[in-house]
């Protein structure tokens, strides 16, 4: 079965950085897209990211410039670098795939298979 375990949040001071990990199992993420979604308190979830299988990379133009997601196939990992980070960035980070084709959007319908979520906080 499909799992993603999320890892590298923290706190850390506006300006700062953190990387993101999720690490997949019983899948094969190359072949489908990989996103990275957020959620802030009172807010809805917010597509950050998105990797197709061609390793093409989209971002919401909140994060872009600042975010930079990236891939280890032989660890079957998908990373999101944060950097620059702001207060607004605080939230509960969660990675997910599904298992189909099509572009990948930064839409949480699309997807059907998530992780726990990795909390971020970011302070001024």
């Amino acid at each position: 079965q499909v799992q993603l375990v999320e890892s590298g949040g923290g706190s850390v001071q506006a300006g700062g950085s953190l990387r993101l990990s999720c690490a997949a199992s019983g899948y094969t993420f190359s072949r489908y897209c990989m996103g990275w979604f957020r959620q802030a308190p009172g807010k809805g979830r917010e597509g950050v990211g998105t990797i197709d299988s061609d390793g093409v990379t989209t971002y919401a133009q909140s994060v872009k410039g600042r975010f930079t997601m990236s891939q280890d196939t032989a660890k079957n990992t998908v990373y999101l670098q944060m950097d620059s980070l702001t207060p607004e960035d605080t939230a509960m980070y969660y990675c997910a795939t599904r298992r189909r084709g099509g572009l990948c959007r930064l839409s949480a319908a699309d997807y059907t298979y998530w992780g726990q979520g990795t909390q971020v906080n970011v302070s001024s």
